[in-house]
């Protein structure tokens, strides 16, 4: 499969943005999704996840509450509104799918290419 991160940009702090991440050539609806994010100088971290009939979705600390993960499978794409964007949420920002959904970033095979995100105070 393959996937496409999309909609970063530039927004001040306390502002929204959703990103999507569109895939194609597989069975978008068999698979686990993932969020993650890597900042200049840091290692990729878990952002959230979630399965393939949305049925379980996860998020790490940090953006809980602020940040929801959705899927429609029908336009195999899924998505993560992003609101009360904080000046650490800077960073590129990568979809990846594999069978079943995980914090671990080593657990997914297929990746996109990432969208840049920049919080501006």
């Amino acid at each position: 499969v393959q996937l496409q991160a999309s909609g970063g940009g530039l927004v001040q702090a306390g502002g929204s943005l959703r990103l999507s991440c569109a895939a194609s050539g597989g069975t978008f609806s068999s698979y686990g999704m993932g969020w993650f994010r890597q900042a200049p100088g840091k290692e990729r971290e878990f952002v959230a996840g979630i399965s393939w009939r949305s049925s379980f979705t996860a998020y790490s600390d940090s953006v809980k509450g602020r940040f929801t993960v959705a899927r429609e499978n029908a336009r195999n794409t899924m998505y993560l509104q992003m609101n009360i964007l904080k000046l650490e949420d800077t960073a590129v920002y990568y979809c990846a799918a594999e069978k079943y959904a995980s914090s671990r970033a080593f657990e997914y095979t297929y990746w996109g290419k990432g969208t840049l995100v920049t919080v501006s105070s």
